[in-house]
């Protein structure tokens, strides 16, 4: 949508001051309407409308949609609070008219998520066109960083907003909450709109699509809202699991990826399990999102959630992070990147708001209510399991009295994880590794710290375990 300064030329029937009185009131109204009613609310609905018509003589201002069906749920919905705000405003409005825009000729990103025209020749060719900006453009390919938990959801993604049409459709991510499904789901719209603008582009949550469908049942606009629909050449569907036993809604979901696969359509869904997982959803929707391509996103590990925060540090400028405060975050927040990438931006701003430096006794202590929501608690039984399973030996061999190096080395490297990565005290310790002495624990962590220095694959083995046990 255009910006409200660039449309205020359509303000007809008023001079120049009386334009701008009408801006200035409208800008109160929108704060007060976004602070009164919710951002999301206010962002789904009203963050896109438009000054249109005044009428001094009737004292009547027209408020601009993109389409009918917009224009009526906001009338029916915020309609009486918004021409109170106006009456109370002192702008001289006494009556507001919702209406659809004249120049809505088309569906527009999540409104109705249609890329926009391309550019006059003389300004920009089509495919120079910039995406939407309801796409957030740091969401993008080149910002993503992967690693071997989000690999193959990455590399469907960039298959399915390639120029080439995709060799399967429709394409399911899934994965725990922050791990970058919808990041993606805004790098494929960004990278289709850029080589087809002129093709019809809709992203929404489930939460929307259901909300949309049961109003326009309720306003008698199904008929739009299917047509809204199957105009989609790229449809992206965010958290479908929040349709689980909604029939209607379910019903007309099905119909219209049933529809639009047939037309050719792309089409993208993110959920936080996989299908068969998913309760109280429709056997005939899981059946047409399994026959495409499923695409997990785990959570990310040590040396992903390292790489995430390498990528931040390049572009956070000053105050600059030392590699210990890295090692810090990545050990220590292993949730979800999103919560990751959180705590490094929080350390930023308060190096920058403050002036002071940020090191690792600064960043343990801004950080430490976060810390101890991610802090789980590894046992000393994962870590003898783990070492077990590492070196192919029985996890009954790290409580046994058997001193056979094939069973000796694994038992002190479990025996020194267990120092470092948990509160265990030595004799505690020694007591879980078959009544041993805490002297023994000692020189079980001597041991494997001075071989770490001089030999490459026990330090491997640890750095691996390390990351096993840190999830």
């Amino acid at each position: 949508m255009k910006d409200i300064t660039a449309v205020a030329g359509s303000l007809r029937g008023s001079d120049t001051q009386e334009h701008a009185r009408l801006e200035s009131a409208w800008a109160t109204i929108r704060a007060g309407l976004r602070r009164d009613i919710g951002a999301r609310m206010f962002d789904q609905w009203l963050k896109a409308a438009q000054l249109g018509d005044y009428c001094p003589e009737s004292q009547t201002l027209d408020l601009l949609f993109a389409s009918d069906f917009t224009a009526n749920f906001v009338s029916g919905q915020f309609g009486d609070r918004l021409r109170m705000a106006w009456r109370c405003a002192g702008a001289g409005v006494r009556e507001v008219r919702l209406r659809r825009a004249p120049n809505a000729v088309g569906p527009r990103l999540l409104e109705v998520a249609s890329a926009e025209a391309p550019a006059p020749a003389d300004q920009h060719g089509a495919g120079d066109r910039a995406p939407s900006s309801n796409f957030q453009p740091r969401h993008d390919f080149g910002e993503f960083v992967t690693g071997e938990t989000n690999h193959l959801a990455f590399s469907a993604a960039r298959a399915m907003a390639a120029e080439a049409q995709p060799r399967f459709s429709p394409l399911f991510i899934h994965g725990g909450t922050g791990q970058g499904k919808t990041h993606l789901l805004h790098a494929i719209a960004q990278d289709f709109s850029s080589h087809s603008p002129a093709a019809p582009v809709l992203y929404m949550s489930a939460e929307r699509f259901m909300m949309e469908f049961v109003n326009a049942m309720r306003a008698n606009e199904t008929m739009m809202f299917k047509a809204r629909l199957r105009a989609a050449r790229l449809l992206l569907i965010d958290d479908i699991q929040f349709i689980a036993g909604k029939g209607s809604t379910q019903e007309e979901f099905l119909h219209t990826i049933n529809d639009l696969i047939d037309a050719g359509a792309r089409i993208v869904v993110t959920a936080d399990r996989a299908p068969q997982m998913l309760d109280s959803i429709d056997p005939r929707i899981l059946s047409r999102l399994a026959g495409g391509l499923v695409a997990d996103i785990r959570p990310a590990g040590l040396d992903l959630r390292l790489a995430i925060l390498e990528a931040k540090r390049a572009n956070a400028g000053d105050p600059p992070v030392p590699d210990a405060v890295v090692d810090f975050l990545a050990r220590s927040i292993r949730s979800n990147v999103r919560e990751l990438e959180g705590a490094f931006n929080k350390l930023i701003a308060y190096g920058q708001l403050t002036g002071r430096p940020i090191d690792l006794e600064f960043a343990q202590s801004m950080l430490a209510d976060t810390v101890r929501a991610n802090a789980r608690r590894i046992t000393v039984d994962e870590i003898q399991k783990a070492c077990a399973a590492h070196y192919k030996i029985d996890a009954a061999e790290m409580r046994s009295k058997r001193r056979a190096r094939a069973v000796a080395r694994p038992r002190q490297v479990a025996m020194y994880l267990a120092k470092k990565m948990t509160p265990r005290s030595l004799p505690e310790i020694g007591r879980i590794f078959g009544g041993r002495d805490h002297s023994t624990v000692i020189h079980a962590v001597r041991t494997i710290e001075e071989l770490r220095q001089t030999n490459p694959d026990i330090d491997a083995d640890i750095r691996a375990l390390q990351r096993q046990l840190e999830g």
